[in-house]
Formats: C-alpha cells, sequence, structure tokens
C-alpha cells in the first residue's frame, strides 16, 4: 500500500473485530497439489476462526493439521468502500469432547447440517487486513473537497 492509494492497513485487533461480524468466508487450502477456496460459514472463538462440517467431508479430512488461509470481507460496490481480512494459521478438527460439546453450544451452526459434524479451528499466526475507502485516492478517482 502507498501513501494515497486509497488502502489503509488494519491491525489484527481491527481485523479480529470485523471478522465477527460476516458469517461467510473462504477457506484456502490444497486439493490435489492445486489451491482450492471453499466458501463457508464460520464463527470466532477466544480468537480463532472456527468451522462446523461433516465429519465424513472432503475439507476436514484436507484441512486437518495444516496451514491454511481463510477470508473474510465486506464490499460496498455503491460506494466503492470494503475492507478484506486474511487469517492464515493451523487448521485443526477439535477432538476434546468437552471442547466439542462446548462449541456445540456456542459455535457457528451449518447450513448443511449432517448426522455427525465435526468443527475446525484455525489458530491465527498471521492476521492481515486492509480497507479501501472509495473517492479516497490520487490516481483515477476525485478527492472529497
Amino acid at each position: 500500500m502507498y501513501p494515497n492509494d486509497g488502502f489503509r492497513e488494519l491491525d489484527r485487533q481491527e481485523c479480529l473485530s470485523l471478522l465477527a461480524r460476516p458469517q461467510i468466508g473462504r477457506i484456502v487450502h490444497t486439493r490435489k497439489a492445486l489451491p482450492a477456496v471453499l466458501p463457508v460459514n464460520f464463527g470466532l472463538d477466544d480468537g480463532a476462526v472456527v468451522l462446523r462440517t461433516s465429519a465424513a467431508s472432503e475439507l476436514a479430512r484436507a484441512i486437518d493439521g495444516v496451514v491454511v488461509a481463510f477470508e473474510a470481507d465486506e464490499v460496498d460496490a455503491v460506494a466503492q468502500s470494503g475492507w478484506s481480512v486474511v487469517v492464515t494459521g493451523r487448521a485443526t478438527v477439535v477432538t476434546d469432547p468437552a471442547e466439542h460439546e462446548r462449541l456445540r453450544r456456542v459455535g457457528p451452526r451449518s447450513w448443511a447440517p449432517s448426522a455427525r459434524e465435526v468443527f475446525v479451528r484455525i489458530e491465527p499466526e498471521l492476521v492481515t487486513g486492509r480497507e479501501l475507502v472509495g473517492g479516497r485516492t490520487l490516481y483515477g478517482a476525485d478527492l472529497p473537497v
């Protein structure tokens, strides 16, 4: 990001606060040695991103124990503004029965429920974000007067 390019870097706390707003994000992982991106609903739990999915899902098997990226954003096309946050960290399937039960009560609800579900926790090792503020750049748009 450059001065007057219309973007503002967000600090870690701003990023985590913004992640509390949307319900849908995208998980980025590797499938057959190629990048894969899937939309998922999610929640936050003590600063970690938590997903709920079928225990038999390809996703749960593919990301357990590996480093993934998770991205969520909000965009206002009319105002040409918005933000994007990326969390990078190790994803693990929650195996502790007490933790699973707690997340079942307070964690995200699956939009596609299945008979046997697991929770996947992504511990944030790197959290980055940026905000685009429409109309606030020297290049290609008018600055407010």
